[in-house]
């Protein structure tokens, strides 16, 4: 049997952690950035974890 390809548009979209969680950045921080306040463009920097619903279908595209 063939191996399974990794989903290439989810491999860039989300990231597994070393204990298996699926983190994902925020959205909303790409441009308009001069008509947002400091306070939410600060607010929107990082990563955050995926809803466990969400993550089980983000790990089947990924082949975890």
């Amino acid at each position: 049997m063939p191996k399974n390809k990794t989903h290439s548009g989810a491999s860039k979209r989300f990231k597994i952690t070393g204990s298996g969680k699926v983190v994902r950045e925020r959205a909303g921080i790409r441009h308009y950035l001069e008509h947002k306040s400091s306070k939410k463009t600060r607010s929107l920097t990082g990563t955050v974890e995926l809803a466990p619903g969400d993550a089980k279908k983000v790990k089947k595209l990924l082949g975890k």
